[in-house]
């Protein structure tokens, strides 16, 4: 129950991140933007770890691990705010959802978990939900596969979230949540710094407008620190592709967050698509 709780959690506040994170994309680098969010969240994940558990010398084991999460994970970041350019943010959340299905078959390869017939199902009537919103609720749209720059850039980065979840428990050696998150921040903000250091340079951070710190303010606490800590917990006690169930949320949530900040919302019709996600989310937390 406290894996679903974090889980339920979890999608509330990544649905914030897509609302505010479409109105600063245009101001600042993807890659500038995330090193500095790294950056903060290692901050207050490690105060946190230091004022909890410790950091224990045995999760010093195997520091490749960290890299390797934090790269993966650092993709997936910048290529999110690199769509959020140009793709809405309901139809971004939408492609988010493809990620259990992405999530199962990375489970299967790493962890040799089984999908049921039923999760099985609920992969694909939440799939149909999520295309029937990426392609705005034209079928032929569909028909000619029209995807936009933003949703297809994005997929990728949702096809590196997928890889990283059932990762997480194949690399984690019994180290607390927090402090595997710890350790995956920092290296990830080094490698996000290593990469994205001429655009750091280039940013004008002082004249930066103000939606561009307080989105960083939020994705840091929230969106990152927290959710991080949240998704190390949950996939600790919960099969991956149950974990990634709770993605067909985020649309849900982010047409909330776009009417709290007076945004525009889908039409009528693209929200039959969100209302598959939901049907989707109900059959993947059935007990077999």
């Amino acid at each position: 129950m406290r894996g679903h709780a974090a889980m339920l959690t979890f999608s509330m506040l990544v649905a914030g991140s897509f609302s505010l994170g479409s109105m600063a994309a245009p101001h600042i680098a993807p890659a500038a933007m995330n090193a500095a969010r790294f950056l903060l969240a290692a901050c207050l994940v490690g105060a946190a770890a230091l004022a909890t558990t410790g950091i224990p010398r045995s999760a010093l084991q195997a520091p490749w691990r960290y890299p390797l999460l934090g790269g993966i994970f650092a993709i997936y970041f910048v290529l999110m705010f690199e769509g959020l350019k140009t793709a809405p943010a309901v139809s971004t959340a939408a492609v988010f959802t493809l990620t259990p299905l992405m999530a199962a078959v990375a489970g299967w390869f790493l962890l040799r978990q089984v999908t049921t017939l039923r999760m099985a199902l609920a992969l694909a009537i939440g799939a149909a939900g999520a295309l029937w919103v990426i392609f705005r609720a034209d079928p032929a749209a569909l028909m000619r596969f029209e995807v936009g720059r933003g949703e297809t850039v994005y997929f990728w980065g949702c096809v590196a979230h997928a890889i990283y979840t059932p990762l997480v428990a194949k690399l984690n050696r019994g180290e607390p949540p927090v402090v595997f998150t710890f350790g995956m921040l920092v290296a990830g903000f080094v490698v996000l710094t290593l990469y994205a250091w001429g655009d750091i340079l280039a940013t004008d951070w002082a004249a930066l407008p103000p939606i561009v710190w307080i989105t960083l303010a939020y994705i840091s606490v929230f969106a990152s620190a927290t959710t991080f800590v949240l998704l190390q917990f949950a996939t600790l006690h919960l099969p991956s592709a149950k974990v990634m169930a709770y993605t067909y949320l985020t649309p849900s949530w982010v047409i909330l967050w776009e009417l709290v900040l007076g945004r525009e919302v889908p039409q009528p019709l693209v929200l039959g698509g969100v209302v598959l996600t939901v049907i989707a989310l109900v059959l993947l937390l059935r007990d077999d």
